[in-house]
C-alpha cells in the first residue's frame, strides 16, 4: 500500500501566509517563537524549565484534578490514565490541538489533527527520552456557531442534527439524536463495518447528556488507546487560573492594542481575525454574548445585564466559568493552564496564531511553536490505476481543474496548440510598420498599433478556437479525468474537509485509521497521499 505526497506549497491549498512561515521567510520571523523542528524542541523544553515557579506547580494539580472529574465517567485506557497522571511531573509536557464538536467528528482533518498531535509526542519521547510528552485534544466546547458543526457529509449527503443552539455549544444536551442516527442508519446499510458505526454512533450520541460528554466519548474511543487526553475548559476550576488575565482585559483591553500593532506587520496577507476591544464573552447554558464597555459601564451584548467595574470584576472572581475567551485570548488561556509546546493546527488557525505572540510577551506567557498539521488525501489502488492510465500524475491532480483540462487537452493532441510562435513573427512585420509609421502623420501610427492589436486578438481567438475544438475531440478521455478528480476533491476542495471518516471506515474498518496513524509524520512539510 505505497504512500507518496507533494509538498504543501504545490499543492495549491494553502494561503501566502502560511507558505511564507513555511519558508521561514523572514519577514515573519519575530511573530513566532521557535520553528517546529525537532532540534528547536529542546530550547522550548528548556524555556519551559527556566520559567518554573510554584504557580505551575499548582496549575498542573488543579489540571490534573479536573481531568480525574471529566474522565470518571468513562472508560479509560492505561495510557491516557497514565499520561494524566504524569501531567503533576514538572518532566512532563503537552502537545495540543484543539477542534470544534463537529457532529460525528465533521470531517476527515479531525482525525489527522489528533493523530499529528499523537505521533508528534512519539516522536518526542524518542529523541527526549527523559521528558514525557501527552497529546491534548482541547475541546470547543465554548464555541457558540452551532450551525458550522450540526452536521456531516456521508456519500454527498447531509446529516444534520435540526435543533435550536443558543448558548456553547458543549451544554447543548444531545435531545433529538435518535432521529439522525435513524436517518444515517438507513445511508449506511448492512455489514460489520456498518454495525460499528451505528453502535459508536449511538453510545456517543444517544448515552451521553450534552455535546461536550458525547464529543469526549466518541474521541476517547477512537483515540484512548493512543493515550489521547481530552480537555474541556469550560471549568470553573480552570477558569480561576486565567482571572489574572481576564482582568487584565476587562480593565485595560491589552489584547486589542497588541493584535492589532501586529496586524499592521501582516496587512500585505489577509488577516485571519480581527481583535475587538474585550475579547471575552459572557456565558451561561443558553447565553453567549460579547462583553463591551461603554460609557464606564460593561454590557452584556443583546441582553439587559449590566455592571460597574467593581461589580464585574467581583462577578469575575466569584464565578470565572462566566467569561469565556473568544479566539483571539482562548490561546492564552490554553498556555496559561497547560505544561504546553506547541499547538498543532490547520492553517486558518495557524494563521491566526501569528497575530497573537505580542499580547503573550506582555502577559510574561511563553509562545508555543506552531506546526501545521498534516494533510491526507486517501485514495484506493483503483483510483491509482486510472490516474497511472490516464498518465496523471499527484501534481495534476492538486491543479486547478480548468487548469489541467487545457493542459491535458494539450497534451493528448497531435500538434502544439500554442500561436506563441506566430504571434512573435506578427509582432516582427509590425515592427517595420512602427518603424515607418514613426516617420509619418500621428494618424498612420495609430492605425498601425490598432491593426496589430486587431491581429494579434485574432491569433488568440483563434488559439482559443482550437483549444475548444481538440476538447471536444478528446472528450471522452477528458471526461474520465474531471471524474477521476471530482471523487478525490469532492466540489473542487479537499477531500479532508469534506468527507466523514465513516464513509472510510465502512469499506475498510479499524485498518483505515491504523494507516493514518502509521503514515503520518508531523515534521514533515508534505501533503500525505495515502492508498488504502
Amino acid at each position: 500500500m505505497p504512500t507518496d505526497s507533494i509538498s504543501y506549497q504545490n499543492s495549491g491549498y494553502f494561503s501566502k501566509l502560511i507558505v511564507d512561515y513555511l519558508e521561514e521567510k523572514s519577514e515573519l520571523r519575530n511573530l513566532y517563537n521557535r520553528f517546529p523542528n525537532l532540534e528547536n524542541f529542546k530550547a522550548q523544553i528548556a524555556e519551559k524549565e527556566i520559567n518554573f515557579n510554584n504557580n505551575d506547580t499548582l496549575n498542573r494539580q488543579i489540571l490534573v484534578s479536573e481531568l480525574e472529574k471529566q474522565y470518571s465517567t468513562l472508560k479509560i485506557s492505561n495510557l491516557t490514565n497514565e499520561n494524566i497522571q504524569s501531567l503533576k511531573n514538572p518532566k512532563t509536557f503537552t502537545i495540543t490541538t484543539g477542534h470544534q464538536l463537529n457532529l460525528f467528528t465533521g470531517p476527515l482533518y479531525f482525525l489527522y489533527k489528533i493523530v499529528s498531535t499523537i505521533n508528534l509526542c512519539k516522536q518526542l519521547k524518542l529523541e527526549y527520552p527523559t521528558y514525557n510528552f501527552v497529546p491534548i485534544y482541547w475541546m470547543a466546547t465554548e464555541d457558540h456557531d452551532f450551525e458550522e458543526i450540526n452536521y456531516f457529509n456521508f456519500k454527498n449527503k447531509k446529516i444534520r442534527w435540526n435543533v435550536e443552539s443558543f448558548g456553547p455549544v458543549g451544554r447543548l444536551a444531545t435531545k433529538g439524536l435518535e432521529e439522525v442516527l435513524e436517518l444515517f442508519t438507513a445511508e449506511l446499510g448492512t455489514g460489520t463495518n456498518a454495525d460499528s458505526i451505528k453502535n459508536l454512533f449511538q453510545k456517543a450520541y444517544l448515552e451521553q447528556d450534552s455535546l461536550a460528554d458525547a464529543t469526549r466519548f466518541l474521541a476517547n474511543e477512537l483515540f484512548g488507546n493512543d493515550g489521547l487526553v481530552i480537555l474541556d475548559a469550560d471549568n470553573h476550576e480552570l477558569k480561576k487560573l486565567f482571572i489574572p488575565f481576564a482582568k487584565e482585559e476587562l480593565l485595560h483591553q491589552t489584547s486589542y492594542q497588541k493584535v492589532s500593532e501586529t496586524n499592521k506587520l501582516l496587512s500585505f496577507y489577509d488577516i485571519q481575525v480581527n481583535p475587538r476591544e474585550i475579547n471575552l464573552f459572557y456565558i451561561e447554558d443558553t447565553v453567549r454574548e460579547r462583553i463591551v464597555f461603554e460609557d464606564g459601564i460593561y454590557k452584556i451584548n443583546n441582553t439587559k445585564l449590566l455592571f460597574t467595574e467593581v461589580e464585574i470584576l467581583v462577578l469575575l472572581d466569584t464565578n470565572p466559568e462566566k467569561f469565556s475567551p473568544n479566539v483571539i485570548l482562548r490561546p492564552l488561556y490554553q498556555e496559561v493552564i497547560l505544561p504546553n509546546l506547541c499547538y498543532i493546527g490547520g492553517g486558518g488557525e495557524i494563521a491566526y496564531w501569528l497575530e497573537l505572540k505580542s499580547n503573550f510577551e506582555s502577559n510574561k506567557i511563553i509562545f508555543p511553536i506552531l506546526l501545521l498539521r498534516n494533510s491526507v488525501l486517501l485514495t484506493t489502488d483503483k483510483q491509482n490505476a486510472k490516474a497511472d492510465k490516464l498518465q496523471l500524475s499527484w501534481g495534476d491532480l492538486f491543479s486547478n481543474q480548468q487548469e489541467l483540462f487545457t493542459q491535458k487537452t494539450k497534451e493528448f493532441s497531435k500538434f502544439a496548440i500554442d500561436f506563441s510562435e506566430p504571434k512573435e513573427l506578427l509582432k516582427k512585420q509590425f515592427e517595420n510598420l512602427h518603424s515607418i509609421a514613426s516617420q509619418t502623420d500621428k494618424s498612420f501610427l495609430g492605425a498601425v498599433k490598432a491593426q496589430e492589436i486587431k491581429q494579434i486578438k485574432g491569433l488568440e481567438n483563434l488559439e482559443k478556437r482550437l483549444l475548444k475544438a481538440e476538447k471536444r475531440v478528446h472528450a471522452s478521455e477528458l471526461e474520465r479525468i474531471i471524474l477521476l478528480q471530482n471523487e478525490l476533491f469532492p466540489n473542487q476542495s479537499l477531500q479532508e474537509r469534506k468527507v466523514n471518516f465513516s464513509e472510510f471506515y465502512l469499506e475498510f474498518g479499524n485498518s483505515f485509521i491504523d494507516k493514518i496513524k502509521q503514515e503520518l509524520k508531523p515534521l514533515e512539510n508534505n501533503f500525505i497521499i495515502i492508498t488504502l
